[in-house]
């Protein structure tokens, strides 16, 4: 179908549907996802410049995500700036889905955390009436607020459209009082129905972000399922998204691997893992759990996407 990322053979599509996203193995990875279609993922840096989401993505690349899904179609690059519009960067969530048939994932540090969030808050409708399609490619607006949904071929307005995995890494409100975004105060910790999952990452003691232990969590709205981590005092606000060696070495790739989260944010497969920034560790473990979750659940819907389509058009 138009707009419907090819998938791979009978074979490979049977096993895939039969994966379980909340228990993806290493194995998985590499022998089924990695030939499955991916969604593209916007990796939001900070306000500070050098500090790029280039290692985080590296990380990503290095447990078996496909490079081509990071990069900045219009730049190539592996960061996105956060000193972006909002309601532009979700338009180009919208052309994307269009195009490719699958929603990006947000992940945002910093600053970039706060953009995350305010893209689904323009998702939702919180800031504009409207938001029209943005070409990436061509740096453009289209003049339309509505997209062709590639699964059923049905117009679909910006507005309403759901992203299934985003994540804001040690995001606080501190910053947004001294950079007068006063509009997200209110909503930086009130996560909207327009994603599915959400995880929010708080360093405790951090004085860049001016979170503390007891602070404000994040909360759902309605729907979004939002998942609090809390990483210990000491972990570095700058360094966070520097996790490219997590990935490289064996050790700590095999624990990220096996990590399933719990309740309280830890798991026994970190325990003993001696790193320098256990909660950095941590960090990474939550948000590749969360990326190959809704990497499986992308593959499978594309797959019964294609199918039921096959099964309606007439021979």
């Amino acid at each position: 179908m138009p707009g419907l990322p090819v998938v791979s053979d009978a074979t490979r599509d049977e096993r895939i549907l039969a994966l379980d996203p909340e228990n993806i193995s290493a194995a998985q990875v590499r022998e089924m996802l990695a030939a499955a279609p991916a969604p593209r993922i916007v990796a939001l840096q900070g306000s500070v410049t050098f500090v790029t989401m280039e290692p985080l993505a590296q990380f990503l690349v290095a447990m078996g995500y496909p490079e081509a899904r990071l990069r900045n179609p219009a730049d190539g690059s592996l960061s996105y700036s956060s000193f972006a519009d909002s309601a532009r960067l979700a338009g180009v969530l919208a052309w994307h889905y269009e195009r490719e048939g699958m929603m990006p994932m947000l992940i945002g540090h910093s600053q970039g955390g706060m953009l995350a969030i305010r893209v689904l808050h323009e998702l939702a409708g919180e800031f504009h009436s409207s938001i029209d399609v943005w070409n990436p490619l061509e740096d453009r607006d289209e003049g339309r607020a509505w997209i062709t949904d590639p699964v059923d071929g049905k117009r679909r307005d910006v507005i309403g459209l759901k992203v299934g995995f985003a994540s804001a890494l040690a995001t606080g409100k501190l910053p947004r009082i001294f950079l007068g975004q006063w509009s997200m105060l209110g909503k930086l910790r009130q996560i909207p129905d327009s994603v599915v999952d959400f995880t929010g990452v708080i360093i405790l003691w951090d004085p860049i972000a001016g979170t503390f232990p007891g602070g404000e969590p994040y909360r759902a709205q309605g729907s979004a399922n939002v998942r609090n981590v809390e990483l210990p005092a000491g972990t570095s606000h700058i360094g966070l998204p520097d996790m490219r060696t997590l990935g490289r070495d064996p050790a700590t790739r095999a624990a990220i691997d096996a990590y399933r989260p719990v309740a309280d944010g830890s798991a026994s497969a970190l325990e003993g893992v001696v790193v320098d920034e256990p909660g950095k560790l941590v960090a990474a473990a939550e948000l590749w759990y969360g990326v190959k979750k809704h990497w499986c659940l992308e593959a499978q819907r594309v797959i019964r996407a294609r199918r039921a389509h096959a099964a309606s058009t007439p021979r």
